[in-house]
């Protein structure tokens, strides 16, 4: 009978060969993902400074051999670092760029359905809203239908989609997929 050992920790032997390189391809997509990114977002991102800096060499160069090659080198870096802080940062920041896109789609479907709709729509959301600007709305949608029978710029339309994110910015406005499907 096989003794069990006991405090059994892995080493790099214990892992097989297909998930060291399972591990590899992970890291390369990270460090790909990380080069890809735009400055502003990268600044958010907890890396140390050889990383960083070996990202910024890499957004720079144009040779395709190259690039490849210091790909591998940023994913070699990273396989040294702890990575769970940097893709805990890159989840927040596609967080926050889907609930900003959520916001965006929601207040241009608030925008497209009180054009439509006009005094019902209105009144529904001044039942989430009761002291929204009842008179500035109404001219925007106003304002909006003639621009659209013109088919003028959308100037009207900018300006309610404004207020309505303004309002939304304030404190969420309801979904409309939910009533109107």
């Amino acid at each position: 009978m096989p003794e069990i050992k006991e405090n059994f920790t892995e080493t790099a032997e214990d892992v097989s060969k297909s998930q060291r390189r399972r591990d590899a391809l992970e890291f390369k997509s990270l460090a790909r993902d990380l080069i890809a990114m735009r400055p502003s977002r990268l600044a958010r991102v907890p890396l140390d400074e050889d990383v960083r800096a070996a990202i910024d060499e890499a957004q720079h160069i144009r040779s395709n051999v190259a690039r490849k090659r210091q790909l591998q080198y940023v994913a070699k870096l990273l396989r040294r670092s702890d990575a769970t802080p940097i893709i805990e940062a890159i989840e927040a920041l596609e967080n926050d760029s889907r609930q900003l896109s959520a916001r965006q789609h929601r207040v241009e479907a608030w925008r497209d359905h009180l054009i439509e709709q006009g005094d019902p729509a209105v009144s529904e959301l001044l039942r989430n809203r009761p002291g929204a600007d009842t008179q500035a709305i109404r001219q925007c949608i106003r304002k909006a239908r003639t621009e659209a029978a013109r088919d003028q710029p959308p100037a009207a339309a900018r300006v309610l989609f404004r207020l309505l994110r303004e309002m939304d910015e304030e404190q969420p406005l309801p979904s409309l997929a939910a009533r109107h499907g």
